[in-house]
Parts: structure tokens; C-alpha cells; sequence
């Protein structure tokens, strides 16, 4: 048997700096298991830290929590690209190239903190601030094999930018975020990771309208011990318990993301690296090298985030691969870009299927009709329903909605007029939409200038 190779994607949950105070260390430590009585002292953290207090049995785990890598966060900008000038330097990249003589490539899925009231961990606040950092960085060499996709925070209850919810429908940014991209920057995504690993019923059918490819899934292999903190109780967050836990990508289902189904897109899984819950460990490699010899299809995803250094998560994949290439020697292994670790792996017609392609015709003075846009299909097909249609008003509100749809298949139409938004107030008009093979179609049309 022919085997498959072992494709790497390295995920980044791409988030700019993360401060932390003495007392947001004490107050991770009571919402994750419920200790509070302590005094918030720094020595009494060095002690925390050393496992020297008696916790019932939790000293190991919350030792573990806030010492070394884990809490070594960088807290501004500075301290972050100095960690990426190492990491993105090609010495650092090639060293260890993989079977087929490219080097380390990072894939970076970024997120916005927007329309929060409260900011105690300092993040970057913006629309596109973290994008465009990243698109800049990636765009500083020629060579650079990086891919920017999409990461998404849902809002929480009281607006704090340091916390993860899991309701797409309570976030009012969710919309605002995706029309920004394509209209601001001619942007839109195909690869998603969830916040906080939590899907749920209203992202799960979010996800299906647009994005052909995520890679959130953390099930653990029977053999890994969960960790006993509070936030992972009963599915609070990152609940994959049901889900798959080798390494073949698989179509959800409908009613729950867990569950194999009927769904369009392609749910990878990705471990944690160096984290407090569900880490790669060295099984995991070699079992994938194991899939891979049987020829199954095999992505492995590597989860990270960029405010931590990157270089010694990097290293101890390789230590891994290196290891685990002494036991299957015959089976390759490829370092993807996000798109690329699901179109090989799964061996999706790239080269067979012509990529996307629509026209979009603006009628903007009609004899018997209001103002109206046309969106017709002239190569490859549409992923999901209908393309995202984002709309910038007048007074730079940017606004998603409804297409409307023709008899056949892979026409869509849209109406300016009272229902919807009168065409006097539309400055831009952008259309977004991927194919399922996870190639993008953007384009954007500048009301004003074609009334000036």
C-alpha cells in the first residue's frame, strides 16, 4: 500500500499582546478550579508555582497552569515581533525541513477585539488591527508561504474583551467583522478556528453557509487524562467529546458539529501545544504516521497562540516528527498552509475544477425597477447558499444581509429600496464567497465613483 503523507498546519490563534496582573493570575486560578481563600501575594504565587501549598490533589495541574512557558505571555508589540523576527527568520524556518524540503509555515487566524467596555489584559482593540500586523509581517518576504484565515470571539455577557462566549447569534460584531474584511480589505476566509475551541448550534450553521474548511476540533484519544478545571465542565467550552479523535478531517453533522453528517464543510482536529489542556503528545504524532502508512487521509493540527513564543512549541513538534519518522520511515510529511493541508489531504480536484468566478452587475437608475445589484455564477460554484453580501453606508455603518434568489441555481439578485437600504445611502457594496475547494472570490464595487 501507497502511504498518504502526514500534513502539518499549525493554527495560530492570532490575538496580538496579553497582559496579565498579580491579581488576573489569582482570579484565573478561581474560575478554573474554585480557589479563592489564598492571599494574592507574589510570594504566595512562587509557591503556587513551585507546588508547594497543599491544594487536594490539584498541586501538579495549577503548577503547571501559571508557571514557565504558560504564563511567560508577551505583553506588548515590541516583545511579540521580536518573538516573530526569531520564528519567521527562514534560519529558524528550514532548519528542519520536512520530506519534501519546505520549511516551517504558520498559519495565522486573526481576531478582532471590537465594541468591548472593559479591557483589563490590554488587548488590541480594532478592526484589522491584528490582520493587517500580520498580512505586513508575511509581506515583508517575497517567500513567504504564510496564510492569514479567520478566529472569532463571541461576545461576552458584559462586553469584556478578556472573556469567550459561545453564542454567535448575542455577537453584533460577528456580521460587522466579516463586511469589514471584504469591503476594507478585499478579504474573506476559508479556514475558521473557533474561540475557545466552543462551537455551537447557531456557529455550526454559520460556518456551513460560508467557510468550507475548521480546524477546531480538540478530541482527546481515550488514553489522554482531561484536565479538572471549571471552564471544561460539561461541555463549557471546547466540548469535542463526541467528535473523532484520529487525524481524517469529516463532514459535521447538522444537529451537532461532534458528530459525522451530511454538512458541506470539513472539520480538522488540532491538539495544543505546550498548553493547560488537550496537548500533542508524542502518541499523537506517531499515530498519525500510523493513519498515513494505511493511506488514510491524515492533517495534523498544531494549536497556538502568538502571544507565547512560538520557537519552543515549534521545536518540540520537530523533536516529535523526528522521532516518529524512525518508525515509518516511508511515509512523508508536509509543513501546509491551512487551505492547502485540507485540499491535498483529502485530495479535493484543484487542478480539475475551474476556480470561482462572478460578475456583478449594479443597476443603479433602472427605468421600471429600484436600484439593484446581479450576481451571477460564470466559473465553479458557490460554497454554501449564497455569497456574503456586506454593505457600506453613507455613514460607514457596514451592514450584511440576504440575497435574493433566482430559479436557477447560482444566480442571486439584491434590491436597494426601504425593506432593505435605499441606494442614496450605499457607498461600497462587497461580495465575498469561497468555493468548496476553499479558494476565494472578492470583489467590491465603489458606489461613489461610479457616480461621480
Amino acid at each position: 500500500m501507497t502511504p498518504a503523507t502526514v500534513h502539518f498546519l499549525h493554527a495560530i490563534d492570532t490575538e496580538g499582546p496579553l497582559y496579565e496582573s498579580l491579581e488576573a493570575s489569582f482570579e484565573r486560578l478561581d474560575e478554573l478550579f474554585g480557589i479563592s481563600h489564598l492571599p494574592q501575594t507574589r510570594e504566595i504565587l512562587c509557591q503556587l508555582q513551585n507546588g508547594e501549598i497543599d491544594l487536594g490533589g490539584k498541586e501538579v495541574e495549577i503548577s503547571q497552569l501559571l508557571r514557565g512557558h504558560r504564563v511567560n505571555y508577551m505583553n506588548n508589540w515590541p516583545k511579540v515581533d521580536a518573538m516573530l523576527d526569531r520564528v519567521m527568520d527562514p534560519a529558524f524556518r528550514d532548519s528542519r525541513p520536512d520530506s519534501f524540503g519546505n520549511g516551517w509555515v504558520y498559519n495565522w487566524f486573526c481576531l478582532d477585539h471590537v465594541d468591548f467596555h472593559t479591557n483589563p489584559r490590554r488587548r488590541t482593540m480594532g478592526y484589522h488591527s491584528i490582520h493587517d500586523h500580520y498580512m505586513q509581517r508575511i509581506g515583508e518576504r517575497e517567500d513567504c508561504r504564510d496564510e492569514i484565515q479567520w478566529h472569532f470571539h463571541p461576545m461576552s455577557t458584559y462586553n469584556e474583551a478578556h472573556r469567550c462566549a459561545t453564542s454567535f447569534v448575542n455577537s453584533p460584531h460577528l456580521h460587522e467583522t466579516l463586511a469589514r474584511r471584504i469591503i476594507e480589505r478585499e478579504f474573506f476566509p476559508s479556514v475558521y478556528r473557533a474561540g475557545f475551541q466552543v462551537e455551537r448550534p447557531d456557529s455550526n450553521l454559520f460556518l456551513e453557509q460560508w467557510l468550507p474548511f475548521d480546524i477546531s476540533n480538540t478530541a482527546l484519544d481515550p488514553q489522554q487524562a482531561w484536565t479538572d478545571s471549571i471552564d471544561l465542565r460539561n461541555g463549557r467550552s471546547g466540548d469535542w467529546r463526541r467528535a473523532r479523535h484520529d487525524w481524517t478531517p469529516y463532514h459535521p453533522h447538522h444537529d451537532n458539529y461532534q458528530l459525522q453528517g451530511e454538512c458541506r464543510r470539513w472539520i480538522g482536529r488540532a491538539l495544543n501545544l505546550m498548553n493547560r489542556f488537550a496537548n500533542l503528545e508524542y502518541f499523537e504524532v506517531e499515530k498519525a504516521f500510523a493513519q498515513a502508512a494505511e493511506g488514510k487521509p491524515t492533517v495534523v493540527g498544531l494549536a497556538s497562540h502568538d502571544f507565547r513564543d512560538l520557537g519552543p512549541e515549534v521545536e518540540e513538534v520537530r523533536d516529535m516528527i523526528d522521532q516518529a519518522r524512525k518508525a515509518y520511515p516511508e511515509v512523508p510529511y508536509r509543513f501546509c498552509q491551512a487551505n492547502e493541508a485540507f485540499q491535498r489531504s483529502l485530495n479535493l480536484p484543484i487542478d480539475r475544477v475551474p476556480p470561482l468566478d462572478l460578475s456583478l452587475t449594479l443597476v443603479t437608475n433602472p427605468e421600471d425597477d429600484v436600484p439593484n445589484l446581479t450576481i451571477r455564477t460564470r466559473a465553479g460554484k458557490v460554497f454554501g447558499p449564497q455569497p456574503f453580501l456586506a454593505i457600506e453606508s453613507r455613514g460607514q455603518r457596514f451592514i450584511h444581509d440576504n440575497l435574493d434568489f433566482d430559479v436557477e441555481d447560482g444566480t442571486w439578485f439584491y434590491a436597494f429600496h426601504s425593506d432593505t437600504l435605499p441606494f442614496d445611502d450605499v457607498r461600497r457594496i462587497g461580495i465575498g464567497a469561497n468555493d468548496a475547494l476553499g479558494r476565494s472570490f472578492v470583489r467590491v464595487i465603489d458606489v461613489t465613483k461610479l457616480q461621480s
